[in-house]
């Protein structure tokens, strides 16, 4: 024999010794299977084919039984004599032992279905459309009383309560058109004539020819039924005398609502349908939309365990108005687990609600007047701080005098900078303040700070940094979170005024779906910073008012009350959040939790300082801004760095500019102009000139921290006030030097 290389697999370790030796030497006693087929090919030149041939040979050292399906054709020689065989092979052994596995996995579930048949309470049936039972379970016999044949002699209505016999063909009908299960109830009279309740679950066949059904025994279910409706017509009577509150009933098996002119009424549906019994979606319809998802995830719970359930939710009134409705309920389960109703009651908590709004409102307004009060009073101070110098700066140039300027100027800058701080500090509370998020890794961050730290806290105060081993990545506001460190360090030196110890950790944290949703955050891996000092601690109130604006409880004079509002906005605005925990005399630990990510750092354009504002190319830049001061200040600073300077003072004439030929390198423009705002202005200059390149400048920019973004591509923000230095670092970069 000779072969192919596909026929050598299914010799294994008899190849490449079977080459060229005898068919009955290469496969021993399967040869004599085969050989008179072979024998008789050779004889008469007819050749042959079988399929599914057992052969019985060792390969690889293993006796084996496999399957072959075998041609051959006689091979002539040029005088038309037979003088050999071409012989196709094609073992089929995995195929039929497959074959052979779903077989037997078919007939041992054809035994279980047949033993669960025997077992089972429930009735199960196999019917056709015509009535006639073709199957029944035993359960049939031990609830019913009939024998298998009595229950094939007659069509399957003939079991059934005259009364029920039509719900029950409109079921199966619409079972057969849809080719969709159904759900229903009917009555089944048993041979000694007492009727027993049956809720059943009826599915076509797949060749839609039969059906087949599962039925389970209800009657103790409807009898306590009927005995808790006769109560809750008492409870109606007895509810109906308290104003606001009605009573439900939800029936599981028919997905029914039963209530109430009450609750009839709150929910904005008709009394009398909802009397007789109103189908879920119908008694829900008018739910406000934000509430549907926690009322069904309330309902669907219901379903899984027994016992008291509650929800506040809206409703979205016919009349126009909203009401609120708290919902109490009880779950019940029959004897084998399966939730049967729920009954309770509505309680309309639309004028509670409508007075805690208004003593929210108070206090709200109590809480701007207590702000605005500490506005005025750091603010007063500041600008005391500024106009004082300009004034003595105002009186020393009118007598042509220049000793004293640099000494008053520095007084006012330094007063205009604690200004400028308090109102960043403001916006960081309120989640108002433009940030300029990059990656930043706290571990670093935190490290590079270590010696600002003790020089800050001073001798008295041990500084322990208890980093995370792996890097800490972040997307925030590097400079915001050096100030809340800072900030959150200064207040730990101050909690210990004896001395103490100040530790600083990171760490990977996560958030799960729970914690994450108490405090409107996406969940998913967090960075925590904590801030712990070993000193005072504080009481319970104090911790509850802790991140509060202008709460403080250090003397008068010696702080604003700001500094842990600044990091509980810093940290929420960043996408994470703050956490206080405290005992009196156990210290006090303060967390940041930001967001973990993997991005990496982008390279910053390196700043630029007062000697190199001279190095323009020739670009062009158009200034737009309504205050006057602001923009003659813009024109001169650009014009003595060199660029050709435009400038506008409002969105359309501005927008005029563009649309002229004259060539514009940079758009630098106030968010808040008048009639047209700079970002609608941005806009329609992307139209004109896709590549121009824009920075705007904002002192208060809700749209700028807004989800979703503000700035678009070749666009930067700067906050006002900035320094020289900086808006022309941000110029430069843009423009690319």
């Amino acid at each position: 024999m000779f072969y192919n290389d596909a026929y050598s697999a299914s010799l294994a370790d008899r190849h490449p010794a079977a080459l060229g030796k005898p068919v009955a030497e290469v496969w021993d006693a399967a040869w004599d299977v085969v050989a008179p087929d072979f024998h008789q090919a050779m004889k008469d030149g007819t050749g042959f084919e079988n399929s599914k041939v057992q052969l019985r040979f060792v390969r690889n050292g293993v006796l084996e039984t496999t399957y072959w399906d075998f041609s051959a054709t006689p091979i002539r020689d040029e005088s038309g004599a037979i003088v050999g065989l071409y012989n196709v092979g094609i073992e089929t052994t995995a195929q039929v032992r497959l074959t052979e596995t779903l077989e037997q996995r078919m007939l041992e579930r054809t035994a279980e279905r047949d033993r669960l048949w025997e077992l089972t309470d429930d009735l199960l049936v196999s019917a056709d459309y015509e009535g006639r039972i073709h199957r029944a379970s035993n359960a049939w016999s031990r609830l019913l009383g009939y024998t298998e044949e009595e229950l094939r002699s007659r069509p399957y209505s003939g079991f059934m309560h005259p009364d029920d016999v039509g719900a029950t063909m409109d079921a199966v009908l619409e079972m057969r058109a849809s080719g969709r299960p159904v759900h229903f109830q009917n009555r089944l009279i048993a041979s000694d004539g007492t009727p027993r309740w049956i809720a059943w679950k009826l599915a076509p066949e797949p060749n839609n020819e039969r059906m087949i059904g599962t039925g389970r025994d209800v009657t103790e279910e409807r009898e306590r039924e009927i005995a808790l409706r006769d109560s809750m017509d008492f409870a109606r009577l007895a509810l109906s005398a308290v104003s606001g509150v009605g009573a439900w009933t939800y029936e599981v098996a028919s997905d029914q609502f039963f209530c109430d002119e009450a609750i009839s009424e709150v929910y904005g549906i008709d009394a009398i349908q909802a009397a007789k019994g109103i189908r879920r979606e119908l008694f829900l319809a008018n739910v406000h939309t934000d509430d549907l998802k926690a009322l069904g995830a309330t309902m669907s719970g219901g379903l899984l365990r027994s016992g008291d359930l509650e929800l506040e939710y809206r409703i979205n009134h016919p009349d126009g108005s909203v009401r609120s409705v708290l919902s109490r309920g009880h779950m019940y389960f029959d004897l084998e687990g399966v939730p049967v109703r729920r009954t309770g009651i509505g309680i309309d908590m639309t004028q509670q609600r409508l007075l805690e709004q208004q003593l929210r409102q108070s206090q709200k307004m109590e809480a701007v007047g207590q702000l605005t009060g500490g506005l005025a009073h750091d603010f007063n101070n500041m600008l005391q701080g500024i106009l004082g110098p300009l004034e003595l700066i105002q009186r020393l140039v009118s007598m042509r005098r220049t000793d004293g300027l640099e000494r008053y100027c520095s007084m006012a800058m330094s007063s205009a900078q604690k200004a400028a701080a308090l109102t960043h500090r403001l916006l960081a509370f309120s989640r108002r303040q433009p940030l300029d998020p990059i990656p930043v890794d706290a571990n670093e961050l935190v490290a590079s700070l270590a010696d600002l730290l003790r020089r800050t806290t001073g001798e008295m105060v041990d500084i322990v940094l208890k980093l995370d081993g792996t890097p800490c990545k972040t997307v925030c506001d590097a400079n915001q979170l050096e100030s809340a460190l800072l900030n959150l360090s200064i207040n730990a030196r101050d909690a210990m005024p004896n001395g103490g110890t100040l530790t600083i950790s990171t760490s990977h944290e996560s958030i799960d779906e729970h914690h994450a949703a108490q405090r409107e955050l996406k969940p998913g891996r967090f960075i925590c910073i904590a801030v712990t000092d070993s000193g005072e601690g504080m009481p319970p109130d104090v911790v509850r008012q802790a991140f509060e604006p202008f709460f403080t409880t250090k003397p008068l004079g010696q702080g604003t009350g700001l500094g842990l509002s600044m990091v509980y906005g810093f940290a929420g605005q960043s996408g994470g959040f703050a956490s206080i925990s405290s005992q009196l005399g156990q210290g006090t630990t303060i967390r940041l939790y930001l967001p973990e990510t993997d991005r990496e750092d982008s390279p910053d354009h390196a700043p630029v300082t007062l000697a190199q504002l001279h190095e323009s190319s020739g670009e062009t830049i158009l200034v737009v801004e309504d205050e006057s001061d602001v923009r003659r200040l813009l024109v001169e600073v650009f014009s003595d760095a060199g660029y050709t300077v435009l400038q506008a003072t409002d969105g359309p004439s501005g927008l005029e500019i563009l649309r002229s030929p004259v060539r514009i390198d940079l758009l630098v423009s106030d968010v808040g102009l008048p009639r047209i705002n700079g970002r609608q202005m941005a806009d329609a200059a992307k139209l004109l000139r896709p590549h121009l390149r824009i920075l705007f400048m904002t002192g208060y920019a809700e749209m700028a921290v807004a989800p979703g973004g503000f700035l678009g591509e070749g666009m930067q923000m700067i906050t006002k006030p900035f320094s020289i230095e900086a808006i022309v670092n941000r110029v430069q970069g843009l423009l690319g030097a």
